[in-house]
């Protein structure tokens, strides 16, 4: 009595696919092969979905993970042995590897090291848990002590919760005043300080180059603070005289400064 060759699958979307493997095994290149190798990943990719169901709630769109564990699946088929046993058993880490790669490399917005981001999947597990028994947000240390982590891992883990996509500099504030602003307004002020450090470099050169009657008369004005009547009385010539001197120093300076300017761009 000829025996029957039953397989065991866990899943109902783990399709009998054993002697398509082998035969696909024994094929060359040609038309026969990739017609029989699209067909077997079109068998197997209820499964590869369902796998990327279950990254559904870590922050990315669904039809990406879909793709993604597509491109695992691929692989698989491409790379599995019928000789290695199941092809579940081989299409499975290797779809779940791929998903998981996509998350380190393509979604965090900031570098997370690997214990974070392991206390992260901890931390979101165990609040889902913790809130299908009681509803709420549980606090940290029941949260600690669900997942087995100390207080400053759970603390971790939810930062990191947050830290898959960064918001714009362009992205509305959300006041409550509906003001509309964006991100980067709230960000600070334009700083004036810069443009001054930027002219004061800008006349270093013309005010070194100055003669020294005209730096001292530019020192006294505008150091010391003292008035054109002081500063003639100070140097024993008259005011009138030190105005022209002044008016033409800076005349001179600012000239200098703005051909530096030009030099420069």
């Amino acid at each position: 009595m000829p025996t029957t060759r039953t397989r065991k699958r866990a899943h109902t979307d783990a399709p009998d696919t054993v002697d398509a493997f082998a035969r696909l095994n024994a094929l060359g290149d040609g038309p026969e092969h990739d017609a029989l190798r699209e067909e077997l990943v079109a068998r197997w990719m209820p499964m590869a979905q369902r796998l990327a169901g279950k990254y559904r709630d870590r922050g990315a769109e669904l039809e990406d993970l879909y793709q993604v564990a597509a491109m695992g699946l691929v692989k698989a088929v491409d790379r599995y042995e019928a000789a290695r046993g199941a092809f579940e058993a081989y299409a499975v880490p290797t779809i779940n590897g791929e998903l998981k790669r996509h998350f380190r490399d393509s979604l965090w917005a900031v570098h997370v090291p690997r214990r974070v981001q392991e206390a992260r999947n901890k931390v979101r597990a165990a609040r889902r848990d913790l809130q299908a028994v009681r509803p709420g947000e549980p606090t940290i240390a029941e949260l600690a002590a669900h997942c087995g982590l100390g207080e400053d891992d759970v603390r971790d883990g939810l930062e990191a919760l947050e830290s898959f996509k960064s918001l714009s500099l362009e992205a509305e504030s959300g006041g409550s005043d509906g003001d509309g602003l964006a991100l980067a307004d709230t960000l600070g002020t334009t700083e004036s300080g810069y443009d001054a450090v930027v002219d004061r470099e800008a006349v270093k050169p013309a005010l070194r180059a100055l003669p020294e009657r005209e730096s001292k008369i530019l020192y006294m004005r505008f150091f010391d603070d003292m008035t054109q009547s002081q500063i003639a009385a100070e140097l024993g010539i008259s005011q009138m005289h030190v105005s022209r001197l002044l008016s033409r120093t800076c005349t001179r300076v600012r000239r200098e400064a703005l051909a530096g300017y030009r030099d420069a761009a």
